[in-house]
Order: C-alpha cells, then structure tokens, then sequence
C-alpha cells in the first residue's frame, strides 16, 4: 500500500501542522503567563485541539510507511522509537488540552509542564525522522540525485532536470526569461 500523493510520502507533509501547532501553543500559553492576556491561552487551547487532530490524521501514514521497512534492520528499529515519541508527545497534548477542562484561557504550571515535555518528544521524534530519511534513507527514491526531474515531471528520476532544452535548475521548466 502506498502513502504517497503527488509523488511525496502523506507523513512528512501532514506532521508539519500538529508540530506547529503544538510548539505554537506552548508559545501562546507562556506569552498568556507573561502577560496575564487570557486570550493567548484561548488560543493556545485551539491550537492544541487543532494539533490533536492533525498528529492524529498524520500517524496511520506513518504507521504504514514503517510497515514497509525491512523487519531486522536499524531503520525499522528507528522508526518504531520515532513513532513512540510521536505517540508520547500526542498522549501529553491529549492530557494538556484534558486538563484545561472548564478554563481552557487558563493553562496551569502541570499543563505548560506537560506541553514543554511533549514539545521535546516531538524534538526527539523529529530528529529520529531525519536520521530514518537522512542518514538511513527511507522514504528516498532510490535514484535520487541533485539535478533530478520534479516527480510531476512524469521522467524518470536517473534523467537530469536539465536535459534537453534550457530548463530551470530547481523545478525542471523551461528557464524564465528575464
């Protein structure tokens, strides 16, 4: 089963979202302390509720996209760690956002302790992504190169991106003119 639109894996283009918005709800709850401004931390609460469901719509991808990675192998043994924090850094924004409760302006000393300990699971997790894709490869075609076609392109991936005519260098038209 592929995970893939557009020629791109769903997990990394969905993850973005609910790392935002969790990251920028911590952000939001503090400013609100600082401030004494209830209205951060209403809008902290949305974020969370927000990156709830966006972590909750990215993990199947990437529970999929594990799926697929060769049992026995430093890779899968990563990407199991990468979706463990993913799990614990959505479990301790579930428990934030359960927390707030009737005052949901109101984030409390547990709650930002929460949301900064699930923060820095979603910075391990994130790391462990990088070095799945950057040091191990996966979710890397397998003929990729730095002068390859955009997988819109419909070339194969060994073509150059500058074959052929005059074409631009990062996206594989033909070259603006000026």
């Amino acid at each position: 089963m592929s995970t893939k639109f557009l020629g791109h894996y769903l997990h990394p283009m969905l993850v973005v979202f609910p790392l935002g918005l969790f990251i920028t709800s911590l952000a939001f709850d503090l400013i609100c302390l600082a401030s004494g401004n209830p209205q951060f931390g209403m809008a902290a609460y949305w974020m969370i509720v927000a990156g709830i469901i966006g972590a909750v719509a990215a993990a199947p991808f990437g529970t999929i996209d594990w799926a697929g990675i060769p049992s026995g192998t430093r890779a899968k043994r990563v990407g199991l760690m990468h979706g463990l924090a993913g799990g614990v850094m959505l479990a301790l924004f579930v428990i934030c956002w359960l927390l707030r409760g009737m005052a949901p302006a109101q984030p409390t000393a547990l709650s930002i302790a929460l949301s900064i300990a699930g923060v820095t699971s979603a910075t391990i997790g994130g790391w462990l992504g990088g070095e799945l894709v950057e040091r191990l490869g996966i979710g890397v075609h397998r003929d990729a190169h730095s002068d390859a076609p955009s997988s819109l392109s419909g070339r194969d991936a060994r073509q150059s991106a500058s074959a052929g005519p005059q074409r631009d260098r990062f996206f594989g038209g033909p070259k603006p003119a000026h």
